[in-house]
């Protein structure tokens, strides 16, 4: 997303002094240029180091739904509860997980020691863990961009398990087969339900489920603002990853 504003007094952008640009790097914008005889300064969200612009995005990944999840990662207070509704909707047995919260701690912090970071199958728009199966188990659904499995084509060589940079596949002992995170899409959304159970679950919103096409949508409003940095794990894989995290 671009943002020009008006009427601001700006040098070139190859001297702006470092104290503004870090500035605007903590309010998740990036200098990318100064137009109009230098009174318009363009800024552009940090989301665009993961994804293109908004109108680029949706002609590369052209899914409708384009289903996408935010995590506002500081909102998490590991009461499990979004575990607890997973392994429930989605018949997780006890060894396994399709999601799971890493624990942190702060060192030299005041107050709070520790955080929380929800993680699950990133769902991404570049996976690698679709190259790497040998029996096209593991696709990516045209219609909506989640990864799925076909556990009648898995052969439980686990390629997958070693190609995904998020650790986020299990071996299923009971289906022979991986098994992941696919937002909940055959015991929720192909019912109807809008949320995934995860989502649904967590009192504090921590976990945003929507639709990343959809202008109106949260997850798209929240991707898309330039108050507030928004990040994605391990961006430089380059696997274009449809989960997304803020501080809230």
């Amino acid at each position: 997303m671009r943002l020009d504003l008006d009427g601001l007094k700006k040098d070139p952008p190859e001297s702006i002094p470092a104290i503004e640009r870090r500035q605007f790097l903590k309010m998740g914008l990036v200098v990318t240029g100064v137009f109009a005889g230098g009174t318009v300064l363009s800024l552009i969200s940090n989301i665009q180091r993961v994804f293109a612009s908004p109108e680029e995005f949706k002609e590369k990944y052209p899914y409708t739904p384009h289903y996408s999840m935010v995590i506002r990662q500081n909102r998490c207070i590991d009461c499990e509860r979004c575990l607890e509704a997973c392994r429930r909707t989605n018949h997780v047995p006890p060894y396994g997980y399709r999601t799971a919260i890493l624990e942190r701690t702060i060192p030299d912090a005041i107050g709070q020691k520790r955080e929380f970071i929800p993680v699950l199958c990133m769902q991404c728009n570049n996976p690698p863990c679709v190259r790497a199966c040998p029996t096209r188990a593991s696709y990516k659904h045209r219609g909506n961009g989640i990864i799925m499995i076909d556990s009648k084509k898995c052969v439980g060589c686990k390629a997958c398990m070693v190609a995904c940079p998020y650790n986020a596949r299990y071996f299923n002992e009971e289906k022979r087969a991986i098994d992941k995170c696919n937002f909940c899409f055959d015991t929720r959304l192909s019912k109807g339900e809008r949320l995934t159970a995860c989502a649904a679950a967590c009192p504090t919103g921590a976990r945003t489920f929507g639709d990343l096409s959809d202008p109106s949508s949260d997850v798209y409003r929240m991707v898309h603002q330039i108050e507030r940095p928004v990040w994605v794990l391990r961006a430089e894989v380059g696997t274009r990853p449809n989960v997304f995290y803020m501080k809230a």
